[in-house]
């Protein structure tokens, strides 16, 4: 069984004063990382702003005997996310992890939602990815190695009553991993995401009777895996819930042709076309177009 370890590798976690990033940062330090604790210290809706959240994370790993530095820029602004690759880079000298944990609620059924829920969801979640992913990237590209981890979310995925805005952010990040992999291969950058079920300040309430097993400390090594140099996959999305590892996947299926197609077509072949018996799971676009061209071929 190969050991996990970060030994002289710098993490910027992202949202780690608390939940599930506090608990990737104590995960990560244990296993030799020097840590970027960022957190803006807001409430779960954004809300304010306090840097003693993530000082007081960064005091868990020193007294670990572990390195971190406390940071409380906002992952919503480019500026922000400089400023955070920048405390790394004066800290430690370097970026070799992103772990794109930062987030907000702000839920409501879709036709009440208002703009300010709408963009200030996206704003933290995707942007904040891009913001905080983008300059470390440039590190990461330059020197032949690097690990993104963003954090996704089953209601991205699967979707969920009266989170248009999350749901839309967090599938956003499956999409925006799926590049970086493609776009990071040449470079031995991987990025991957999680899509996280835990009982936090975020899911209050959700797990009466289960709190303990959704335990957030259980998502963290998965995404330990994921930071590591052990970590052979990328533009992979996992699902992690009170010690069970999943693995989501977009499958593709046979479908039906014809080369005269018509509405009508579609609707007396409905269900041909949506069997998944003998789908594929492309690696990437290629994957699907390959698929089209082979059909196409072969019925010409």
């Amino acid at each position: 069984m190969t050991d996990i370890g970060f030994d002289g590798q710098v993490a910027i976690i992202t949202g780690a004063g608390g939940g599930l990033g506090r608990q990737h940062a104590l995960e990560l330090a244990r296993r030799g990382a020097r840590i970027v604790v960022n957190d803006l210290g807001g409430s779960v809706s954004g809300d304010g702003g306090d840097v003693g959240p993530a000082q007081s994370v960064v005091q868990e790993i020193l007294d670990l005997g572990g390195e971190a530095v406390a940071d409380g820029n906002s992952v919503a602004t480019p500026d922000g996310g400089k400023a955070i690759v920048q405390t790394a880079v004066d800290a430690f000298g370097t970026v070799d992890i992103v772990v794109n944990n930062a987030g907000i609620l702000r839920d409501k059924s879709f036709h009440n939602l208002d703009q300010q829920m709408i963009e200030s969801v996206i704003q933290v979640h995707l942007l904040g990815a891009f913001y905080v992913t983008q300059p470390a990237y440039q590190i990461m590209r330059e020197k032949g190695y690097g690990r993104i981890v963003s954090t996704s979310s089953n209601s991205g995925v699967l979707g969920n009553f009266g989170q248009a805005n999350y749901g839309a952010a967090k599938m956003g990040l499956v999409g925006f991993t799926r590049v970086l992999a493609i776009e990071g291969r040449k470079f031995n950058v991987k990025a991957n995401a999680v899509a996280p079920v835990a009982a936090t300040r975020m899911t209050e309430g959700l797990f009466d009777g289960l709190m303990d097993a959704m335990d957030p400390a259980l998502v963290s090594p998965l995404v330990a895996y994921l930071s590591s140099a052990a970590c052979d996959v990328s533009g992979e999305v996992y699902s992690a819930a009170g010690g069970v590892i999943s693995r989501f996947f977009v499958g593709l299926t046979p479908g039906y042709y014809n080369p005269n197609l018509t509405a009508e077509d579609i609707a007396a072949n409905w269900d041909t076309i949506r069997n998944e018996e003998g789908y594929i799971v492309p690696e990437d676009n290629t994957g699907e177009l390959s698929k089209i061209l082979h059909t196409l071929k072969s019925n010409s």
